[in-house]
């Protein structure tokens, strides 16, 4: 009797992780020299799942923005989660952007992998388990040979390859 392998693919957010990444990024906007006297902020909000910026110039927003995206890479976290909205007007003149942080597979992004692990030509199962994707075959070979097949390629959000039975 042939024993099968397998592990999900899902796409998660640490989300302590990102909350650290976030009081690092404030504690830095405090020590900036060209942030002095400036009302620039970083927020985190843990319910909605998004990160509020607000900056005096669009100069000072870049800056917040590769501020955070430092802490998180610092971190481990992926900056594939950082979804920008569009930059608004705030109070006195302030810009306000708005960055929502994406997790878990949708289902256009779960039909999208599904594409790519059938063009690999690899002889696996693949099955869709709600939110996340079970890959089963009867070599381990294989399996490991999809996982450095995904990781090659270019996708839109951070994939991690859990429950490897």
């Amino acid at each position: 009797m042939s024993e099968k392998f397998s592990f999900d693919i899902v796409s998660e957010v640490n989300m302590m992780e990102v909350d650290n990444a976030v009081n690092q990024s404030k504690k830095e906007l405090l020590n900036r020299f060209d942030f002095k006297n400036s009302k620039s902020s970083i927020e985190l909000d843990k319910n909605e799942k998004k990160i509020i910026l607000i900056a005096d110039d669009e100069y000072k927003m870049k800056a917040l923005r590769d501020i955070l995206e430092g802490r998180l890479a610092k971190r481990f976290v992926s900056v594939k989660i950082l979804r920008y909205k569009s930059q608004e007007k705030a109070f006195e003149g302030y810009i306000r952007q708005i960055v929502e942080i994406v997790s878990g597979l949708s289902s256009d992004k779960i039909k999208e992998l599904l594409k790519i692990i059938k063009d690999s030509r690899i002889k696996v199962q693949v099955s869709i388990d709600g939110v996340k994707i079970k890959v089963v075959s009867a070599k381990k070979d294989d399996l490991q040979k999809i996982i450095t097949y995904l990781k090659q390629r270019p996708f839109s959000l951070p994939l991690q390859f859990v429950n490897y039975r």
